[in-house]
């Protein structure tokens, strides 16, 4: 016979006592399914803290994704800028180069950059590599100076340069700042080379550098005798003696300042060079240009005469240094 259990309810003196039987098999299975609904909200509690923890981190994992979006869009925002800033280093290097007529091949001062060779790094372009010489006696040509040392102060960054170094423990966009701050600093080094270039070639544009006319020098820049009276006297220009007619030259850039006649030097033309240069040109036939026009080196501008106090056809020609005569050979780079 099963056991059972008996459950005496008194609620009062008046009230009847109220029994409750229990059986042993019952509280068993009472027993048994209390046991298993309490392993089964420990179980649906372990899963619920487990997607608790994964919810947890899945939200770091999107932070940390979203932050390296973040900072792979600001990587790429740098790798353009660096882009345009050496974009910018190219177009000043090519504009130095021309400036500076490096890649002329008709000039003994053509560079050509050479083609990488298999295994070498790309070529550095050296920003101060293009120097001038102090002048010499006046005006003095302009020359080519050593190259600096790689990595010194003129170095342009080529398109390698563009790529951060690999480092250990190193920070991508600590490079891209750093390599940023580089570039930036070539293009101010190279916009304060091109603006020295620009001045230097209207320097050069500027320097009486040929010869007006060719023919025979038959009186230099020196202590001479008068042709008319004997006496010593200075002879503050050169006498270029050639057929009547031929065209003269203008010796380099310039404004007609003066055209007309000059006493004993009959037809003359001045020109303004300026940085305080002058050329005269006296015994003109004619003039073939006037007052207030624009001359470039090499332009003909009048024809060799025989008008004033002259011996014969011939160019008299006079450079002038802040209003002093100086030796017109001093400025001529032809042979």
């Amino acid at each position: 016979m099963d056991k059972s259990y008996t459950i005496l309810l008194v609620p009062d003196r008046d009230a009847k006592v109220k029994k409750i039987r229990l059986e042993h098999r019952m509280l068993v299975r009472v027993a048994f399914c209390a046991g298993l609904v309490v392993l089964a909200l420990i179980g649906a509690l372990a899963h619920y803290f487990q997607v608790v923890g994964k919810v947890a981190e899945n939200e770091l994992i999107r932070a940390e994704n979203l932050e390296l979006q973040n900072r792979w869009r600001e990587a790429e925002q740098k790798f353009a800028h660096i882009n345009d800033e050496l974009d910018r280093v190219k177009r000043l290097n090519a504009n130095l180069r021309h400036i500076t007529s490096l890649n002329d091949p008709e000039r003994k001062l053509s560079m050509p950059q050479p083609e990488p060779s298999q295994g070498q790094a790309s070529p550095e372009f050296v920003g101060g590599g293009i120097a001038t010489e102090p002048a010499q006696s006046g005006m003095g040509a302009v020359g080519v100076g050593k190259p600096l040392p790689a990595g010194g102060e003129g170095r342009m960054i080529a398109d390698g340069d563009a790529r951060p170094a690999p480092a250990e423990d190193s920070d991508l966009l600590k490079q891209l700042d750093g390599l940023d701050k580089k570039v930036k600093a070539q293009e101010q080094e190279a916009r304060a080379l091109k603006s020295y270039f620009e001045d230097q070639q209207a320097l050069l544009a500027s320097a009486p550098s040929i010869w007006p006319v060719r023919g025979w020098v038959t009186s230099d820049f020196s202590v001479r005798l008068d042709p008319y009276t004997g006496e010593r006297v200075m002879h503050e220009g050169i006498d270029v003696a050639t057929a009547l007619g031929t065209p003269v030259r203008a010796p380099a850039d310039g404004t007609v300042v003066f055209a007309g006649l000059e006493g004993g030097y009959g037809h003359v033309l001045v020109l303004d060079h300026g940085y305080g240069l002058k050329t005269r040109y006296g015994h003109l036939q004619r003039i073939d240009v006037k007052v207030g026009d624009k001359i470039k080196r090499g332009q003909f501008v009048a024809a060799v005469g025989n008008t004033g106090r002259s011996t014969g056809p011939h160019l008299h020609y006079e450079v002038r240094v802040n209003g002093v005569a100086d030796n017109p050979r001093k400025f001529i780079l032809e042979e």
